[in-house]
């Protein structure tokens, strides 16, 4: 289902043995526009450290109540490689902290999650990627990893002129793909809002805080326009898919 991460922001998390936060943000990857954490604000438990809960730990949350269960204890977290709040997720750090839980490593083979399409099929494969040394070696360089609560905000370009800015994203709940960006064009069409997907991205600059996209002012000003209020289905994203001649990602 395509929900809002906004909406998610605030969740309680409870791992196995007990609370342990809330959702504080997340970070995803800037090349498959996939979430690969959850930030947790922990409170007055771990101070000053980032914690970070993987997908593949999430179960299957209680929407009305809007709780997360953790598959993981307390002390699991606890001992986890520690990570600075303000300190960069480096590809290094990740590979020790994975290594840690005895996950594969999701960025090995050639599904959206190592071999498959949906985190939490990792994790019961507690295999780690070590064989693959000589692709380990490649990634250990760059991490593409960035925070929504960063994103959100950034300028949107189309092929014209700007057109507003990154409000919100749609989250694929089963996948943790992000599927849309939502575009708030208030400064150029008063409070409408309109979808966009990554895929028509053509380019960011982190610099700049700006979005680049592969459309022109005119057709995203015609586009089917987002209700917030309303869920994102299959048939409004036919009509997104028909307005714009794209091809499907369902398909």
């Amino acid at each position: 289902m395509l929900r809002s991460v906004k909406e998610i922001f605030g969740y309680v998390l409870n791992a196995k043995d007990g609370e342990i936060g809330r959702c504080k943000d997340f970070l995803f990857d800037d090349e498959a526009w996939t979430i690969r954490y959850m930030v947790a604000d922990t409170g007055r438990w771990l101070p000053g450290r980032r914690v970070l809960v993987s997908p593949i730990a999430l179960g299957e949350p209680d929407w009305p109540s809007r709780r997360f269960p953790v598959r993981l204890t307390k002390n699991q977290i606890e001992e986890a490689p520690g990570l600075h709040e303000d300190a960069p997720v480096s590809r290094q750090y990740e590979m020790n902290w994975t290594r840690y839980y005895g996950w594969p490593y999701y960025w090995t083979g050639s599904a959206l999650w190592a071999t498959g399409d949906y985190p939490d099929e990792l994790f019961l494969q507690k295999e780690l990627a070590e064989a693959a040394a000589e692709e380990e070696k490649m990634n250990e360089a760059d991490c593409h990893l960035r925070s929504v609560k960063e994103v959100t905000g950034y300028h949107i370009q189309a092929t014209d002129t700007e057109i507003g800015h990154v409000e919100d994203f749609i989250l694929d709940d089963r996948t943790w793909t992000l599927r849309y960006m939502v575009v708030d064009t208030r400064n150029w069409l008063p409070g409408r809002k309109v979808l966009v997907s990554p895929v028509w991205i053509d380019s960011l600059d982190w610099g700049e805080a700006k979005v680049f996209v592969d459309l022109d002012s005119n057709r995203i000003k015609s586009s089917p326009e987002y209700n917030p209020s309303t869920p994102v289905n299959r048939e409004y994203e036919e009509r997104l898919y028909d307005f714009y001649g794209r091809p499907r990602y369902w398909r």
